[in-house]
């Protein structure tokens, strides 16, 4: 599969761009605007931490950054190319190949195993069967689960389905992950597992992580903070 073609107007450094976007809703008739003129550059290399209270907008933000929803107003640009120029194929190429998606749910397939997941993404980039399972293995060695290849959902812990997860999301190789509350759905110590764990993958596998998150020990852990409010993102400042 040809890999999506990159655009040419990208500033040295910066994967993703977001400008002066809006996004609004209509709720019974009623206008909600939840994001407002919102611009972001991401470094690539970066570990970005989304905050904000529960409802502003951060899932939208994830959604619109990895083209999972469409702007109302404004631009969403990868290495300077604007995503919704892109037609549908291309749109697909790009989300397998250059993307990763974590959620707060891990989203696994209950009659598959932990492998068997984790190759998905390659079965769908049309991978043989046997380079999709030599790279789920390898992730999933990656991600502490070597003993775990063969086992389902049901037989893992809820830190070692969220590994999974990671696993699945990074196995291509992805330039860019989206993770939406990764650790929403975990215990204090197993959480910790998690935020050392993405920190891992940045660094061995050079991963730029985007993460919107409630949890402070992990956005203090990340290379910046930013705070969504009032439709807008502004740099959190800690005392």
């Amino acid at each position: 599969m040809a890999e999506p073609t990159r655009g040419a107007a990208a500033a040295p450094g910066i994967l993703l761009s977001a400008r002066a976007i809006d996004k609004k809703f209509f709720d019974a008739g009623r206008e909600v605007v939840v994001l407002r003129g919102l611009d972001l550059e991401v470094v690539a290399g970066e570990e970005i931490a989304i905050i904000g209270e529960s409802g502003v907008g951060k899932s939208t933000l994830l959604h619109l950054l990895g083209s999972l929803e469409a702007p109302t107003a404004g631009k969403v640009l990868f290495e300077g190319r604007d995503l919704f120029a892109m037609d549908d194929r291309e749109m697909s190429d790009f989300r397998n190949q250059m993307l990763g998606f974590v959620f707060q749910f891990h989203y696994l397939l209950a009659d598959f195993s932990a492998v068997e997941n984790v190759m998905m993404p390659a079965l769908i980039a049309r991978q043989s069967d046997r380079e999709a399972r030599e790279r789920a293995a390898r992730m999933l060695e990656l991600v502490g689960l070597k003993d775990k290849f063969h086992r389902r959902p049901s037989e893992l812990s809820g830190g070692e389905q969220q590994r999974v997860a990671v696993a699945r999301a990074v196995v291509l190789g992805p330039r860019l992950v989206l993770a939406d509350e990764p650790t929403g759905n975990l215990d204090p110590r197993t959480a910790e597992e998690v935020h050392a764990l993405f920190h891992r993958l940045n660094r061995e596998l050079g991963v730029t992580l985007v993460v919107a998150t409630h949890n402070e020990r992990l956005s203090r852990s990340m290379t910046r903070t930013l705070r969504l409010r009032e439709g807008r993102l502004g740099v959190e400042s800690y005392g």
